[in-house]
């Protein structure tokens, strides 16, 4: 039942790993030192890009009805 495939999923990993990174960085960086609690909020989202990435599967395509798997 995988949607995500492997373009889709690399991307996603990388992207994923760099948000996660976000809270713990916000403050030896001074770019992302505003951002406050929306940091944990970005890593939020950066955990379930890369568990949409680990799964292969991402809740939202069926219901857009998309796929970037191979058929």
């Amino acid at each position: 039942m995988a949607n995500v495939g492997g373009f889709d999923r690399v991307l996603r990993f990388i992207v994923g790993i760099v948000l996660v990174l976000v809270p713990f960085l916000g403050g030896s960086v001074p770019a992302l030192a505003g951002l406050g609690n929306w940091a944990w909020v970005i890593g939020a989202v950066g955990l379930v890009m890369l568990l949409t990435a680990i799964f292969r599967f991402c809740p939202a395509y069926p219901l857009l009805g998309i796929s970037t798997c191979k058929k």
